[in-house]
């Protein structure tokens, strides 16, 4: 049997998705940005996959984490 992720990462996670914009999250969920990058990082190393790709002023889903946000 196995376990669910980490909720609040996944509550993170969707938030995170919704925006595409970790500083939006962290202000919708009143947490700091690097809350919500290590939440995100928590739930990658979860499932051992990248969700979001990180660039230097750009964030995006992959396609890995645009069919997680669908779900």
């Amino acid at each position: 049997m196995r376990k669910l992720p980490p909720l609040n990462a996944v509550r993170t996670f969707e938030v995170a998705a919704r925006h595409v914009n970790f500083t939006k999250a962290a202000n919708e969920l009143l947490v700091t940005h690097g809350a919500v990058s290590r939440q995100v990082a928590l739930l990658e190393d979860w499932f051992g996959i990248k969700l979001f790709r990180r660039g230097p002023s750009q964030l995006s889903l992959t396609e890995a984490g645009q069919l997680y946000y669908r779900e």
